[in-house]
């Protein structure tokens, strides 16, 4: 689940980005000296209690469906072993039936395997373009405030994205854009989760826009 969360985070990522950037407005500025933050945006998202809240939501949503394919799993397994096990005592009529219980048992499952999936990333990507349009907002007005002239992405490795090489710890935005963020939401943190249920954040984020 942790991988998955990775992959629609990124493919998450770079719509919301890159809608947001299209959308700013191009106007004329006098040249001032250049003041650069980096953020890993991607990770701040992921990072924030309202994301935090709403992917344990999730969780907790999609857990019937993943106990039930656990269920179906169990039982396909048990009846192959009955099958292995049997298998010389049964006729060939009854052989091949039992062979096409299984089968069916595996078509149904990887039925049930690709709606979940699909339905969970749907779900997802609305979770993450809900929060990072918004946290995007927050890092614009925070970089404002603070008088950056250029924010890049320190995770981003898009094609002819800007690379980090070197960041000084005061130019890296990204825990004062999420505490900002957490702040404005108004929503507390989450209780501590499972290992296997907390989120990870991604290692691929989008472009961000210059202000």
């Amino acid at each position: 689940m942790k991988r998955l969360l990775v992959v629609i985070l990124t493919l998450a990522s770079g719509f919301v980005l890159s809608a947001a950037a299209q959308t700013a407005p191009a106007t004329a500025a006098p040249v001032v000296p250049a003041k650069v933050a980096v953020i890993a945006f991607q990770a701040a998202v992921g990072q924030t209690n309202e994301f935090q809240r709403n992917f344990a939501d999730l969780q907790k949503k999609y857990e019937p469906k993943r106990a039930q394919l656990k269920s179906l799993a169990d039982e396909i397994d048990s009846l192959e072993k009955q099958l292995q096990a049997q298998g010389d005592k049964l006729s060939d009529i009854e052989r091949a039936n039992r062979a096409k219980t299984i089968d069916d048992k595996k078509k149904q499952a990887q039925r049930l395997q690709e709606d979940a999936t699909t339905d969970l990333q749907g779900e997802m990507q609305e979770t993450y373009n809900g929060v990072a349009s918004k946290v995007f907002e927050v890092m614009n007005t925070y970089a404002q405030q603070q008088g950056f002239t250029l924010v890049l992405d320190e995770t981003s490795n898009q094609q002819q994205a800007p690379v980090v090489l070197y960041a000084a710890g005061n130019s890296d935005i990204t825990k004062a854009v999420i505490d900002a963020y957490n702040l404005k939401s108004g929503v507390p943190a989450p209780p501590p989760q499972p290992a296997a249920a907390a989120p990870k954040p991604a290692t691929k984020a989008p472009a961000t826009a210059a202000h």
